[in-house]
Parts: structure tokens; sequence; C-alpha cells
């Protein structure tokens, strides 16, 4: 089972992935978890060059990059894993790219990003996707202490576009699980557990 946590910065994924990876644990499944960019040599060399505030990439080869480190994680980690019968959890996917690079960027046509998607993960689906959603108004609030890496430097007007990205996908992606992300930790693990659960 492949599950995938999507969400602006400041949602709370983190927090969310190490609760259902410990109860999942604990009723005896094999958990992996990756975040993206990242989890393999190559796709954490890139990590450190998206994020690099000093760096200046376009958005065409911000996409490409994220999409290269992603191609990476699938075919050195994923997908040996779900063949296992591992669950595998992403903290992050190509649901990213589409509201990151797609609406924040405005890159290049959604038609393309979704082409590229396919290409980059051998056309893989997760089976659940949880929208840890959180206003921006409560996400600056969230992160306003936080050191701000290249991404994060984008501005208000990127991250509208970014949230309204996300808000498309949970319309029109029907594996999309949303999930008031403004509540307590457990009431909100308490929620994607109880998706999970009979599947499990």
């Amino acid at each position: 089972m492949l599950i995938t946590f999507e969400g602006i910065d400041g949602s709370g994924k983190s927090t969310q992935i190490s609760l259902l990876k410990e109860k999942l644990t604990e009723l005896g499944h094999r958990v992996e978890v990756f975040r993206e960019p990242g989890g393999t040599d190559v796709s954490e060399m890139i990590r450190g060059m998206l994020l690099n505030p000093e760096l200046e990439i376009s958005p065409v080869t911000e996409l490409l990059l994220f999409s290269s480190a992603r191609s990476q994680l699938i075919a050195e980690k994923v997908r040996p894993l779900l063949k296992e019968g591992v669950i595998v959890i992403l903290d992050r996917f190509y649901d990213s790219t589409v509201a990151y690079q797609g609406f924040g960027r405005q890159s290049m046509p959604l038609e393309q990003i979704h082409q590229i998607n396919a290409a980059a993960t051998q056309n893989l689906v997760p089976d659940y996707t949880f929208y840890l959603r959180l206003s921006l108004d409560e996400a600056s609030e969230r992160t306003k202490h936080f050191e701000k890496d290249r991404m994060e430097r984008a501005g208000d007007t990127f991250y509208t576009r970014v949230f309204k990205g996300f808000e498309h996908l949970a319309k029109t992606e029907p594996r999309f699980k949303t999930i008031n992300a403004e509540r307590d930790k457990q009431s909100i693990h308490k929620d994607i557990f109880n998706i999970l659960e009979s599947k499990l």
C-alpha cells in the first residue's frame, strides 16, 4: 500500500506520518517512510540544490529536478518495497509538483506536468492521499519562526496559488482524503486511521 501526505508547510504532515507509522507498526505491519525530495543518495543531493536559498533555479528546471529526485526514489526504494508487501508512506509526492510547480510557479501546462509525473513514477498512483488542509493564515502563524529555505521564501502570492492547487486536487482526485488540520493532532490521527482501518 502506498500512502501519501500533502499540504502546505505547517500543516503537520511530519507529525501525522510519525503517528501513523507508530500505529501501523504496533499492528504488525512493516512500514517505510520517505520524504520528497529525498530518500536516496541521488535524491538527497538534488534536495540540497532545490532548497538552497543561494541558488536561482528556473521554474521548469525546478520541476524537472523534483521529478528526477522522485524517479530515483520510486525506482530504488518504493517499487521494490511495495513488491515485498511493505506499507510505504511518502511525505509529499507528485501532487506537490502539481500544486507548487504547476499552480505556484506556473512552470508549464498541467497536462504536461501530469505526463512528467507519470513518467517519473512509472505510472504509480497512491492508494490514499491525505490532504491536511490548513488555512494560509494559520500556516503563516505556525511557520513564522522557521528558518526559510528557497521554496519557503517564494512569497504570499505564490503560496496562495499553491493552496488553490491543493484545493483543485482535492476536488478532482477521488483518492484525496481532505482532513481538517487545524485541530489537535490526536483528532487528526484518529480520522486518518479510521479511513485506513478497513483496508489493513
